[in-house]
């Protein structure tokens, strides 16, 4: 999969030390996935949910939770949030006009 932006991975990280590894992770994984649908991304991160039109990833013991857009045609990954649990709880994210 291709990962579109591994940017806002690494710049949250930075803001949230503790989530680094766990995004590099991710992004490790997600990269050389071959996904086709959300069963297969549950193989991997059973956790993983779908909410709207987003792919939803908890990271680091959910006390962070990362917010995608999984083309799977294109095999393309858009990070769109990752938010702390606490942000992730009042919904913004939902005024997504794609959600």
């Amino acid at each position: 999969m291709r990962i579109i932006s591994r940017k806002m991975l690494r710049e949250f990280g930075k803001k949230h030390a503790d989530s680094y590894d766990a995004l590099d992770n991710w992004y490790k994984a997600a990269s050389k996935a071959k996904w086709a649908n959300l069963t297969e991304v549950q193989k991997i991160y059973p956790t993983a949910e779908a909410v709207g039109n987003f792919t939803i990833f908890n990271i680091k013991g959910n006390r962070y939770r990362l917010i995608v857009d999984i083309v799977y045609s294109d095999e393309t990954i858009f990070v769109k949030y990752i938010l702390t649990h606490a942000e992730y709880d009042k919904d913004k994210w939902k005024n997504d006009p794609y959600f």
